[in-house]
């Protein structure tokens, strides 16, 4: 509910599909451009890469705060739903993990300058973080535990020393090329299989 409709008591519409589609549209520009450029770029390369003009960017989202929660939102949702459907769609637990890890990395690179907005003085952010672990501690949790179950990894892993681990191997990935974040995280998950 927006001010209005909280002051007459209305509750807020749904967005029509298209709507949803549109922004949906505008946020995977919006990270692909911060991977390439960081959060601080030009919001007419974000409309360039939507195919819309930067008016319609503003309609939706009115500060580049808030542009960067959604983004950060929407990413977060997208990793949370995708453990779920890789666990059934993967060949074992294991490989489920190993896929959505591939996919919590590629999320932890569109974070590229986050940090330095994180400082900004906007109540928005407050929540980022909590909302990032509600949502993904669960789906980890539940990776992990299926592959345990299966006998692939040990039983005793916990998914936010995981998550934390992952995280901080990316840190390093911005400032050297010559430093291979991927393959330390790929080496990672094949630790944690059992000895055979």
């Amino acid at each position: 509910m927006n001010d209005s409709d909280r002051r007459t008591g209305h509750a807020a519409r749904p967005k029509r599909a298209d709507a949803r589609r549109n922004q949906q549209t505008l946020l995977d520009a919006a990270a692909a451009i911060f991977v390439t450029s960081g959060v601080e770029a030009p919001v007419r390369d974000i409309a360039a890469k939507a195919g819309v003009g930067t008016a319609t960017i503003y309609r939706h989202f009115p500060t580049r705060a808030d542009l960067i929660i959604a983004v950060f939102r929407h990413q977060v949702d997208a990793c949370a739903e995708a453990g779920p459907a890789l666990l059934t769609s993967s060949p074992t637990p294991h490989a489920a993990l190993g896929r959505w890890v591939d996919l919590f990395v590629d999320f932890l690179v569109t974070k590229h300058g986050l940090a330095a907005a994180l400082q900004a003085d906007n109540t928005g952010f407050e929540t980022l973080h909590a909302y990032f672990l509600d949502r993904l501690l669960p789906v980890c949790t539940q990776l992990l535990d299926a592959a345990a179950a299966s006998g692939e990894i040990r039983p005793d892993l916990d998914a936010y020393q995981l998550m934390r681990g992952v995280g901080n191997l990316c840190i390093g990935a911005d400032g050297d090329r010559r430093y291979d974040a991927r393959r330390l995280v790929e080496l990672l998950v094949a630790g944690l299989r059992r000895p055979s």
